[in-house]
């Protein structure tokens, strides 16, 4: 079986008149949304287990994305949570893209990528990308290997937040020890979490996001959903905090069903005319990062790469 890194497109270079065009305001309107959470904290902290059973709240069917060896796969049957996996074993981020494209092919109404960590420190992720990059184009200059580990990265975060369900994400914290006082009044070593194993900021890109502690304490550090703001739960019952965001998350308006943009942009009866006013519209919404499978090839791309790649094929299928 080939893996799925086989079957992803390299990131393109932005079509050219992509840049936005249409700066006119018009009023805000609320409308329902998918969950967008994250989950940090050090190892033990309960990190995998809290995300499975927000994610089994959130949904009937999801899936989960393992780069952890199989350590969600433990817990399955346990208080009636089940669920698919992926076990990837290299952390590329096109393969996070891929997993995302063929997770949404799939149907499945929910992810929890268990870890985001893996695809920035471990095996062929972002920063192995940059050191490749520094040593192989750049005489080992690390800010040139930033020129291709950074779009790399946003790829993988657009693709990850643009998917069309929900979003449940654990982050490694990186570990510190602090004296504290304990119970009977003595100072002793606290194992803490002081920032995701991840790229510095990428946790404020979630609209939830919390950080569990060695007793499997939950702070919700960052909030967009008031209920859940500040808030601090002994030992966590993920299906309470999935029901409190779904019921702040459905209430508005019917949004928009990024499967609509899909079909119209896959149909076999699409114009190069029809593609330009949908490529428009995808990025009025803001949803060309979406991951989905090429209908014709089963390779891993994005909403706007698949539109604009579609729009050049019907354009020289005319010369």
């Amino acid at each position: 079986m080939s893996r799925i890194s086989d079957h992803v497109n390299q990131p393109k270079t932005p079509a050219a008149g992509a840049a936005q065009t249409d700066f006119s305001f018009t009023p805000a309107t609320r409308e329902k949304a998918k969950a967008r959470l994250a989950l940090m904290g050090v190892s033990g902290s309960g990190k995998t287990w809290t995300g499975l059973r927000i994610a089994h709240g959130l949904a009937g069917r999801f899936a989960v994305i393992d780069t952890e060896r199989g350590a969600a796969s433990k817990y399955a049957g346990i208080n009636g949570v089940t669920f698919d996996t992926l076990q990837l074993h290299t952390y590329h981020p096109q393969n996070l893209i891929g997993a995302l494209a063929a997770a949404a092919n799939a149907g499945y109404e929910a992810v929890l990528v268990d870890s985001l960590s893996h695809f920035w420190s471990g095996t062929d992720g972002t920063l192995e990308q940059v050191d490749k990059a520094a040593k192989a184009r750049f005489g080992n200059n690390t800010f040139g290997g930033w020129k291709e580990g950074t779009p790399l990265q946003n790829a993988m975060v657009d693709a990850l937040l643009s998917y069309p369900g929900h979003v449940v994400a654990t982050m490694r914290a990186h570990t510190e020890w602090s004296l504290q006082t304990n119970a009977n009044g003595r100072k002793e070593p606290v194992r803490l979490g002081t920032r995701p194993e991840q790229r510095r900021g990428v946790e404020y890109e979630f609209d939830v996001v919390g950080q569990l502690d060695t007793d499997n304490r939950l702070s919700i550090i960052k909030s967009r959903c008031p209920q859940l703001h500040a808030l601090v739960l002994e030992r966590p019952d993920g299906a309470d905090i999935a029901k409190t965001m779904l019921d702040w998350l459905n209430d508005g308006a019917a949004g928009i069903d990024p499967a609509a943009y899909i079909d119209r942009a896959t149909a076999d009866d699409v114009t190069f005319e029809e593609l330009g006013q949908l490529r428009r519209e995808v990025d009025s919404r803001g949803l060309q990062s979406t991951p989905l499978l090429d209908p014709a090839t089963g390779t891993a791309t994005t909403l706007g790469d698949y539109i604009h790649a579609r729009g050049l094929a019907l354009k020289n299928a005319q010369q």
